[in-house]
């Protein structure tokens, strides 16, 4: 087995090298209709770009778009590490844990 490094140990290029290499797994999973290997390497690759985030761009009590799920919106309450913590508007209230690199602005894009 590979010396893995942990992603918080990991510079920007580790960091992307490591998500194209995700990705490729990811691709050639699906390819091979392994849906829930796709779904674990697709995982592994958000959270690598999560440390690719700075924390400090997400603020707390501010509302979020989710990448993936459209017209979906996420309020943050806290963050601990890379994730930020809170609710789904709409929803039940009940408090989830999204990876930073999940979260869209809401003020920019489309």
């Amino acid at each position: 087995m590979e010396n893995e490094k942990k992603y918080s140990d990991m510079n920007e290029h580790e960091l992307r090298s490591e998500i194209g290499r995700l990705m490729e797994k990811a691709r050639k999973a699906e390819q091979m209709g392994m849906i829930n290997e796709f779904a674990v390497y697709q995982r592994k690759a958000l959270m690598a770009k999560s440390y690719m985030i700075d924390p400090a761009t997400i603020v707390p009590g501010e509302m979020y778009r989710i990448d993936g799920d459209e017209g979906v919106f996420f309020q943050v309450d806290y963050l601990k590490g890379r994730f930020a913590w809170g609710y789904r508007l709409g929803g039940n209230r009940a408090e989830e844990a999204l990876p930073i690199a999940m979260l869209q602005p809401v003020k920019t894009g489309k």
